[in-house]
């Protein structure tokens, strides 16, 4: 075999970069993204799951944990101690469902709902941080969610190949 065909057999002559990589562009936008969330989530006290949890009742009070962790991507057990401590913050109330015990109802408290208007007022400060015009933003967001479909149904049937 002549040299320059040993180099082109090189497995790592061919390899990927960490930048080429869509798993890490998103990680590391994750992690950015989280940055600029810090200071506005220190000023409300939460934690980033908290403070959709508690965006999520904003839209829609009442709900049932197992709703809640459904439309969060998140576990009914990561959800339980998470929803105890806003219980404690004193922003939800739980309470079994009077039609099927099983279930744990969670709706704002008026110190949960009144939060909103605080939260709302640090929502410029994080869109500008994306340094995206509205329109741009409603489309990388609309493909992000597009994105996110697609991996979760691509998950649910993933065959690996021998190797």
């Amino acid at each position: 075999m002549n040299r320059k065909t040993a180099k082109e057999a090189d497995p790592g002559k061919n390899a990927a970069r960490l930048g080429d990589f869509m798993c890490f562009a998103i990680y590391s936008t994750n992690l950015a993204y989280s940055r600029v969330y810090k200071p506005v989530l220190e000023k409300l006290g939460l934690t980033y799951p908290q403070y959709v949890t508690i965006i999520c009742l904003w839209e829609e009070d009442d709900q049932t944990v197992k709703g809640l962790s459904e439309k969060l991507f998140l576990e009914p057990s990561t959800m339980t101690p998470m929803l105890k401590r806003l219980e404690a913050m004193g922003y939800v109330r739980r309470e079994r469902d009077s039609e099927d015990e099983r279930s744990v109802r969670v709706s704002l408290t008026d110190a949960g709902r009144e939060l909103r208007v605080k939260a709302f007022a640090f929502r410029e400060v994080t869109a500008k941080a994306a340094g995206l015009a509205p329109e741009e933003f409603r489309v990388l967001q609309k493909a992000i969610v597009n994105l996110r479909s697609n991996l979760i149904r691509a998950s649910e049937s993933i065959v690996l190949p021998d190797v």
